[in-house]
């Protein structure tokens, strides 16, 4: 009966409820079958093959993962419409010194990226905010971390980098040559093998860039220092704009 409840749970993603229903059994016996093979959420199962998600670390640091995140809009001077409303921030926007505008003469301020290298073991990160993703930032931000890790007694052996253009470039190759570091790459749909990564950036994305209002993008780039010694995730930085 086990293995018919976990037939139906990996094959059609059904619930204790509709398990029950067919199997004639109490949900609650269905959910309790679930709770001990580990796929009582859907969040422990793999989308593409229904098995359970095998999560992994390595023993010891040295594998760094790469990845940069694209931030949604610099930071007008005098807040954003989050905060002080639409009709106040398109005016903040329009006031913001240096800035363009698109076809449709909406002032535009440009994107940051934050671009990022952590330690799979440790967990110890290290950010950079730019104005770009070229392939020379990128290969920039990893020398600097791998110098800043060297610092910390770790050595970078290996990285693995998302599919993004520049992390495909032959600069970055080329870097990952020169600092002698093997490049890896992750597989496409596979969270496991770059989900630390992504769950620092969405601990990020909640806890930095719109979590208060702040002055200027200027203001908001300071307080990415602060937020990474404050949040507990042992992290390195070097904000400001370049």
């Amino acid at each position: 009966m086990v293995r018919k409840i976990v037939h139906l749970r990996w094959k059609k993603r059904l619930g204790p409820v509709a398990i029950a229903g067919r199997l004639g059994l109490a949900p609650s016996t269905v959910h309790a079958v679930l709770v001990c093979c580990r796929l009582n959420r859907l969040s422990h199962v793999d989308r593409a093959t229904g098995e359970p998600i095998r999560r992994y670390e390595h023993d010891t640091p040295g594998l760094a993962a790469a990845r940069r995140r694209e931030e949604a809009g610099q930071h007008p001077d005098g807040g954003g419409w989050r905060y002080v409303g639409r009709a106040q921030g398109k005016r903040n926007r329009a006031d913001t010194a240096d800035v363009g505008c698109n076809a449709r003469r909406n002032p535009v301020l440009g994107t940051a990226f934050v671009h990022t290298v952590l330690d799979d073991h440790s967990r110890v990160a290290y950010a950079e905010i730019h104005d770009d993703e070229t392939a020379t930032t990128a290969a920039g931000v990893l020398r600097r971390a791998v110098a800043r890790f060297a610092a910390r007694g770790v050595i970078v052996q290996r990285v693995l980098r998302d599919n993004g253009s520049a992390y495909r470039s032959h600069a970055w190759r080329d870097t990952c040559a020169e600092l002698g570091i093997r490049p890896e790459r992750t597989r496409p749909y596979r969270p496991q093998t770059n989900g630390k990564i992504e769950r620092f950036h969405r601990t990020l994305a909640d806890g930095w860039p719109f979590a208060r209002v702040f002055g200027g993008e200027s203001a908001r780039r300071k307080a990415l220092p602060a937020w990474l010694r404050g949040s507990g995730s042992r992290s390195v930085t070097r904000a400001g704009r370049e």
